[in-house]
């Protein structure tokens, strides 16, 4: 998988996961609350960025979440913003969606 790299965020970085050679294949960054805000509309792909106090869905976990929980991984020189269930079930920002998304699915 090759994928345009980009320079890292500058906040410490806790390695996750690692590759068949024991290098970081996987980091999440320690990102503090009072930097969150900024992080997010940097992030965010999409018109409309959420609140912070918002609860959204994920629909890889199928369960919701406060925004404020996301988390920004670096993966493949690349910053990913996803969800805070992100290493059980891989959810990142494009599968957040509203909370009664879950209703509709019933």
């Amino acid at each position: 998988m090759h994928f345009m790299t980009e320079p890292p965020l500058h906040f410490p970085r806790i390695i996750r996961e690692t590759d068949p050679h024991g290098q970081p294949a996987s980091e999440e960054y320690d990102i503090p609350l009072n930097a969150k805000p900024h992080v997010l509309r940097q992030l965010y792909p999409f018109v409309g960025c959420p609140e912070l106090s918002e609860i959204l869905y994920d629909l890889h976990e199928g369960r919701t979440f406060r925004v404020a929980d996301f988390k920004v991984v670096r993966e493949h020189g690349r910053n990913w913003l996803v969800s805070p269930y992100y290493y059980a079930s891989g959810g990142s920002v494009i599968d957040w969606v509203p909370p009664d998304f879950a209703a509709d699915d019933d």
